[in-house]
């Protein structure tokens, strides 16, 4: 049988519509197999998808279908993290509503998403800024509201002064709006809040639990939530005019330092720091200067260290007769702790830069092993590793944690104020999630601001709160503030003119029960718990690491407020999660500095050398560095050329086959031209079996002969491993071992014929396992495949390929041989041979006859099933 080439532009369609028309990825009810819920983080429609998308929806699917190939009843959904700035912004740009553009785009990227051949159940699809979706996210509000999870209070901010909203600490870069680039502020407004840091505990605990999230992934989430144990530590005030304060209450996780202290330090928001700066104009400047910088940590220690000397002392707790000056710095936060420290400045680099600044003393206080207590000095580098304390009185010789008990101890004893003064603390750098956003296209907060009456909750009768479509973005600030009539509405209760909240959820909440919403999706009510029960927790999540902290604590968190409200039954959201790298590729300079694109740009080889050219110039171009595929070095592929020109089984196959899928992934022509002439090679080889197996107007299994023995064994591992590896997640590794069956299947084919029946029906039955084992990675060639192979049915309806353990076994095994401790060559036998047949074999190898001479060995160690080593 002589087959024409494989013309994926042709089948992918065509096998596309056939699952659509056959359904045959929708969840049906009544389906009592095990349940499997798998899920890729949903997008952003932006517009166009990219080839990040390609990759981790590539990897979702193979999982998706293999489960569903054994036999499970899978849960594979989509939707679109629909509400946000991005689309905000856009429809300034454009002169259109947010709506409109994000629901084209999103009927765009569909089309693009199906173009890939994904096996999703589109019945269940979402977008979070339609109402049918978010009146069930206002509904929730409510309940946790009611539950007392949510509050309202004052908070500080960070206040973008261009796009004139809120940002989170994530979304300050080097101090600037991740998306204006203006210097960020810090305001104090008043927020919604979500308490989620009355689960800091909780959240944490359970981190060990997640026995199937990457280790890096329980790390950041448990270096997020913060927990330190400290000291609460009183010092008393040296007596002045300038305030009635007699002490200041500072919280550390290293009292052991305390005889290395060199100052106190307070935050700009201490209150002792406001009653201070009402009389002290520089002072009060100084807090104004703090205030134009945002409140994320990270952007706050990269910042110069700055202080103001207030002109106060503390009697220093452990030094008789001494004092410390008291600073207002900027790198101390007001919301950890008790928003003031004391500076130990040979053990925190924060303090020893601001003490080097200020001519603070350094005094070391913890001994480095092995070091001299006579000689040793900082330098530029605090030291915070482990030692021997020293310098330090009754502390001297004990290590850091004994130090830290005894001094604990030792303030306990003692009084300042009428208080203990020192108090063993826990604290947690997590913070309460502040929800309020001051933009226009978010979910409306369902609440009611009435002079009378106070905030009202919307009744639940009146949700949703439907965003307004006629609104204006021709001013500064929140669209929703402009409305004429929107905001206007009467108080629930008294009846009175009223106003609605016109602050509206961060996007994080949409996406922290998006994946609770697939699960019943159409239901009146936010779930249906004892079908989300069924299919909750997800399986399989899938996802970038740039998620891993934010979405995936308040997906937590918001899963553990939904039980506590009644809406499911379980804690934890996610049972596996998986974080895969990224799609790189290199960049490209024209000679004028300019970025060119891939497809701007001719590479050739030159002299065995590497060079770019400018295709529409001729001149030539700069190849630089290989990066992420970003818009701004114009590095990107566009997967809609790539899927026109290859074929989506072919871009699937390159993701799945290049690296293993937690690492960063380089796209080059020769990989992806790699993995579209596989995909004809696996097309001819089943044309030749189809060939041969025409020869015989029916293939029975007879007796295996020796051949056909071996490729039956090769054949049924490969099934095992690679089901293992998708099991495990090790695509690349699965895509390794088809390349080996394949190559062993081409090999075959030339012993075949003419062959008796039994070495067909192994051929036979190799090429169909290697169809099934391709399915869920190339699932349109698979199909194609499977119909020219005359099988009834479609292959992703298959089960997946038993194995038989009798075929796992082996026979055989390979020792290396040795001549005098080196390595010389390396024999096949049968497990458990005789020592002298292993011997006889040995001595007939001619790399070791040569080295022998004729002469016979002195003696043949050989280790049973191990090793040999001949001694000459």
């Amino acid at each position: 049988m002589s087959l024409e080439r494989y013309n994926p532009r042709e089948m992918e369609p065509h096998w596309q519509k056939v699952w659509d028309d056959q359904q045959s990825f929708v969840v049906k009810d009544g389906d009592t197999r095990e349940r499997y819920y798998v899920l890729e983080m949903f997008p952003y429609p932006s517009g166009r998808i990219h080839m990040g998308h390609v990759r981790n929806y590539a990897l979702g699917d193979v999982v998706a279908r293999y489960q569903r190939a054994r036999g499970k009843n899978v849960l594979h959904p989509m939707g679109w993290d629909a509400f946000g700035l991005p689309a905000e912004n856009a429809a300034i740009e454009r002169g259109m509503n947010p709506g409109i553009w994000t629901r084209q785009n999103i009927e765009a990227m569909r089309a693009q998403l199906k173009s890939m051949g994904l096996s999703l159940d589109w019945t269940r699809e979402v977008a979070t800024c339609e109402p049918d979706y978010y009146r069930h996210q206002q509904a929730m509000f409510l309940d946790m509201l009611e539950a007392g999870l949510v509050t309202r209070k004052q908070s500080k901010v960070n206040w973008d002064p261009v796009d004139m909203t809120v940002l989170a600490n994530e979304q300050v870069i080097d101090g600037k709006g991740w998306r204006s680039g203006a210097p960020v502020e810090q305001r104090e407004l008043t927020q919604w809040f979500f308490r989620i840091s009355d689960f800091a505990e909780e959240l944490l605990s359970a981190i060990d639990g997640l026995t199937e999230w990457p280790e890096k992934v329980r790390t950041m989430q448990r270096n997020w939530i913060g927990k330190s144990e400290g000291l609460k530590l009183l010092f008393a005030l040296e007596a002045t005019e300038k305030t009635a304060t007699t002490s200041i209450e500072v919280f550390t996780t290293r009292p052991d330092t305390i005889f290395g202290a060199s100052f106190i330090a307070l935050s700009p928001d201490h209150p002792l720091t406001g009653e201070l700066a009402a009389g002290d104009p520089a002072l009060a400047e100084f807090v104004a200067e703090c205030h134009r910088h945002g409140t994320a940590t990270e952007t706050l220690e990269k910042a110069e260290k700055q202080g103001y000397f207030t002109g106060l002392s503390v009697a220093h707790p452990v030094k008789p007769g001494q004092t410390l000056p008291v600073y207002v710095a900027n790198f101390v936060l007001m919301d950890y702790g008790t928003g003031a420290i004391f500076g130990s400045a040979g053990h925190d680099q924060r303090d020893l830069e601001f003490a080097r600044k200020y001519g603070l003393p350094v005094i070391p206080v913890v001994l480095p092993p092995g070091a001299d207590p006579q000689t040793f000095t900082i330098g530029e580098e605090a030291y915070t590793d482990t030692g021997t304390i020293f310098n330090s009185a009754f502390l001297d010789g004990l290590s850091i944690e004994e130090a830290k008990k005894t001094i604990a101890d030792h303030f306990a004893s003692l009084r300042v104020d009428g208080r203990p003064q020192g108090t063993v603390e826990v604290n947690y750098r997590l913070r309460d999630w502040g929800v309020s956003r001051q933009r226009y296209w978010g979910c409306p907060i369902p609440v009611i601001h009435c002079e009378a009456c106070g905030t009202v909750p919307v009744p639940k009768k009146d949700l949703p709160v439907v965003l307004p479509d006629d609104v204006a973005f021709d001013k500064p600030g929140n669209p929703l503030d402009h409305h004429p009539t929107w905001k206007h509405v009467d108080c629930p209760q008294c009846g009175r003119p009223a106003r609605r909240e016109t602050d509206t959820m961060d996007t994080f909440v949409d996406s922290s029960w998006y994946f609770v919403r697939f699960t019943a999706p159409h239901a009146d009510t936010p779930t249906v718990p004892e079908e989300t029960n069924a299919w909750m927790p997800v399986d399989q999540y899938i996802g970038g690491v740039e998620h891993a902290i934010l979405h995936l604590l308040y997906s937590r968190f918001f899963t553990r407020a939904m039980k506590i409200t009644g809406h499911l039954g379980l804690d934890e959201p996610f049972k596996g999660m998986f974080t895969q790298g990224m799609v790189t590729h290199e960049t490209y300079k024209a000679g004028d500095g300019r970025w060119l694109s891939p497809e701007e740009v001719r590479v050739e080889l030159v002299e065995g050398e590497r060079q770019a050219i400018e295709v529409a110039t001729g001149r030539p171009a700069q190849i630089g560095s290989i990066e992420k595929i970003s818009k701004s070095k114009r590095n990107g592929i566009d997967p809609d050329e790539i899927l026109k020109t290859y074929g989506a089984d072919t871009a699937r196959w390159f993701m799945l086959s290049d690296s293993p899928p937690e690492r960063d992934v380089q796209w080059t022509e020769a990989g992806v031209e790699g993995a579209s002439r596989f995909q004809q090679r696996i097309w001819r080889l089943v044309g030749e079996s189809v060939a041969i197996a025409e020869q015989f107007s029916e293939i029975e299994a007879g007796v295996d002969d020796e051949d056909a023995l071996a490729l039956r064994k090769i054949v049924h591992r490969a099934v095992k491993q690679v089901g293992d590896d998708i099991e495990g997640l090790r695509f690349n590794r699965a895509v390794a071992q088809i390349y080996e069956l394949a190559n062993a299947l081409a090999r075959y084919v030339g012993l075949v014929s003419p062959a008796p029946a039994a070495r067909c029906a192994a051929l036979a039955e190799g090429v169909e396992r290697l169809v099934q084992l391709i399915a869920p990675m190339m699932p349109h060639l698979a199909e194609t495949c499977w119909q020219t192979l005359g099988k009834q049915g479609l292959v992703c309806d298959a089960a997946w390929p038993a194995v038989d353990p009798a075929y796992l076994v082996d026979d055989t095994v390979t020792l290396p041989v040795q001549v005098n401790g080196k390595r010389r060559a390396e024999i096949t036998v049968a497990k458990g041979s005789a020592q002298t047949a292993v011997e006889e074999l040995v001595l007939s190898l001619e790399p070791i006859a040569r080295m022998l001479e004729g002469k016979a060995p002195k003696k043949i160690v050989v280790v049973p099933d191990r090793i040999v080593n001949v001694v000459v």
